[in-house]
């Protein structure tokens, strides 16, 4: 005989999922409220868990099926004869399916904490949590509106098959996920170590530090908040490069990248002189230990926060001197998998941008880069996937001469790195585009300058009339078919 464990706060199609459930044989357990509409359903033949618990239920229902004997039932093995052992020992009921859905705390949103606290649901994340970690063995359902495909399945395999069952695990974890997150934000207290603000003075700011951060912060003030993602972002970027790297970065956007065989001092030197002016009070991520060399001309001009894998020790003498400078030794970085933001009342997840996308390349005009033009053209590509949508980046011999970045126009962006390069030789450098042009505009824009080539991901309905443009003008044109935008 099958055995099925019903608490539901939503009572649609419990009826029908029921006398489906009793129809083909399964014994039915209900709490309470569940209990009283099934006992007035005809046909359907119900026990209240107490029978099982041996033990009432109590302080207003609060505390019903919290009992090892439901919770052993539900978490029992299979396939594990010492969990079978133990359940036939302590007469321990195995229960194949879960149904349970939670207390509506959304309905109460924004009424005193005291009066959301009686909404808060404890014994049912606890049972579909359990069944969710136990689908090898047993079926959870918290949706009403799975309950029949449930039946169909029932009805068709006898049975509820692995893939069905981890399918209603994984619905069952996101189900518990968003509801304590809810509860979370509406409580709302900030959690984690407070900063001075947030991105501005009149906001609270906190971080909640996980193991992944295993970076010290050797001088200078507090971080602030802004600090925090400057520095995240100005060494995510250097540490996209393999060869020695120094990224300066304004307000999460790189306003200056170096990278190459060179001392860290002369590639810092090249990376400033891309923007100076965007550089004063920048943050600087470098991948590879900062040496006194380096640390005399960052002593030059006011910095914010210098983050990189180690700071030698005559560095560091010569940067204590610049007491409110914050420097951050992280000697390997590890990402969190997964990039998370609030927005709509929610939390939008992704996978993060690791990926490049320079393993599928395609020249599309009769020009072809040669190998320095390729060696540019890859490197742009990586900063302009650092960079804010929609982003220009114009390099040479791999320097950035110009970063147009986080405007409404693309032509805006290559306006602005053209700015940005002026009073530089602009003649042989290279462009990159984080995403398709939508017009030849923009690069009608670059005629006459001498650039040579250009890198984009490719995919626009006028794919063909920028191509054109690209040969009218002598540039080669390279397609990722990779985007990298960034918001």
């Amino acid at each position: 005989m099958k055995n099925a464990l019903l608490s539901v706060t939503d009572k649609s199609y419990l009826a029908e999922l029921a006398l489906g459930l009793g129809a083909s044989g399964w014994n039915l357990y209900a709490t309470s409220g569940t209990l009283k509409v099934l006992e007035g359903t005809p046909g359907v033949k119900v026990l209240s868990v107490g029978a099982i618990t041996d033990f009432p239920e109590m302080m207003d229902g609060r505390v019903k099926t919290l009992s090892p004997k439901i919770f052993a039932g539900i978490l029992a093995r299979r396939d594990h004869k010492p969990d079978l052992d133990d359940a036939a020992k302590f007469g321990v009921v195995l229960f194949d399916l879960v149904v349970v859905n939670l207390y509506a705390f959304q309905e109460h949103l924004g009424k005193p904490a005291d009066e959301q606290a009686a909404f808060i649901d404890i014994g049912g994340p606890s049972l579909i949590r359990a069944a969710a970690k136990n689908s090898m063995s047993v079926c959870v359902l918290t949706d009403p509106k799975d309950y029949g495909r449930a039946l169909e399945v029932l009805q068709e395999a006898r049975e509820f098959p692995r893939a069905f069952r981890a399918e209603m695990a994984t619905k069952a974890f996101a189900l518990t996920s968003r509801y304590d997150g809810m509860i979370a934000g509406e409580w709302g207290g900030l959690k984690g170590q407070a900063l001075r603000y947030g991105e501005n003075p009149h906001q609270e700011g906190r971080f909640a530090p996980s193991p992944l951060a295993t970076w010290k912060l050797l001088q200078g003030k507090e971080l602030s908040y802004n600090n925090m993602l400057d520095a995240d972002a100005a060494y995510r970027l250097a540490q996209d490069f393999s060869d020695p790297a120094v990224a300066i970065i304004k307000h999460t956007n790189p306003c200056g990248v170096a990278s190459g065989p060179e001392a860290l001092s002369a590639l810092y030197l090249k990376a400033l002189e891309c923007d100076s002016q965007s550089a004063f009070g920048g943050i600087v991520g470098v991948n590879r230990p900062v040496d006194g060399e380096l640390a005399l001309e960052m002593g030059k001009i006011f910095l914010e926060v210098v983050v990189a894998p180690e700071f030698t020790e005559e560095a560091k003498s010569i940067l204590v001197a610049k007491k409110n400078l914050r420097l951050i030794e992280w000697p390997s970085p590890v990402w969190a998998k997964a990039d998370m933001r609030l927005a709509m009342g929610g939390m939008l997840t992704q996978t993060l941008d690791h990926e490049l996308g320079w393993t599928d390349l395609k020249v599309v005009t009769t020009k072809k880069p040669d190998a320095a033009a390729m060696s540019d053209l890859k490197f742009a590509w990586t900063v302009a996937k650092h960079a804010k949508s929609n982003a220009i980046v114009l390099v040479k011999k791999g320097v950035t001469l110009g970063v147009g970045a986080g405007q409404m126009s693309r032509v805006d962006s290559v306006d602005i790195s053209l700015k940005k390069a002026a009073g530089k030789t602009i003649s042989g450098s290279v462009l990159a585009s984080d995403a398709f042009f939508p017009f030849r505009d923009n690069i009608d824009r670059l005629k006459g300058l001498g650039i040579s080539a250009i890198v984009s991901p490719g995919g626009s309905q006028r794919d063909n009339e920028v191509i054109a443009a690209c040969e009218e003008h002598g540039i080669a044109m390279v397609f990722t078919g990779v985007r990298h935008f960034r918001h």
